[in-house]
């Protein structure tokens, strides 16, 4: 029977043959190890870091507003607040849409119909933000007896920017509608905007 001593070329020390011989199995287990420890440190040190941009719970509670509809007549509008900024919920009587929907397309500046700017089925709740896309004004119209402008929507009094009844800019230096809000209607009377 050979022994690793016979298997030697002549003149090499067996000693020596013997301390280059290790087990391939610990070794991977090492590395595997040292890997897994490393990765292990890695996330521990980044987690809390990554975890800290997170939105705080106060600035959660701002992201969304729920709205009660049942106290909006037609024809009213109320000022509520979303994420700091005014926000303009109204409620069209059947002739402001029809007077919306009369409008010609090409005579807008910023081209959106009614249906665009309205959910399915509500066309009568126009939800928008109430800040004039000019400078950031807040228009009037929304409250009770303010001057609601040439076309009976909202009329900005910073710079004469006037809105129809859909909200969108007909007259003056702004250059876009008001902006609608990402909203959902929970039931027929409540409605979560954000």
């Amino acid at each position: 029977m050979a022994t690793v001593d016979d298997q030697l070329p002549p003149g090499e020390n067996p000693a020596l043959a013997h301390e280059d011989v290790t087990d391939p199995r610990r070794r991977d287990f090492l590395n595997i190890a040292t890997v897994a420890f490393a990765g292990a440190g890695v996330v521990a040190i980044v987690l809390p870091l990554v975890n800290q941009m997170n939105p705080s719970a106060d600035v959660l509670a701002e992201s969304t507003t729920e709205i009660d509809l049942s106290k909006i007549q037609p024809g009213q509008a109320i000022k509520a607040s979303f994420r700091k900024q005014p926000l303009f919920v109204r409620n069209l009587t059947p002739a402001e849409v029809a007077a919306a929907d009369q409008v010609s397309i090409a005579d807008l500046r910023d081209k959106q119909t009614l249906e665009e700017r309205t959910k399915a089925g509500k066309k009568n709740w126009l939800i928008t933000l109430g800040v004039c896309t000019h400078l950031g004004c807040v228009p009037l119209g929304a409250g009770e007896g303010e001057n609601k402008g040439p076309f009976g929507g909202y009329f900005c009094p910073c710079h004469g920017s006037a809105y129809d009844t859909a909200g969108r800019i007909r007259q003056g230096p702004a250059p876009t509608n008001l902006a609608v809000p990402d909203y959902v209607f929970n039931s027929d009377t409540t409605v979560t905007v954000g």
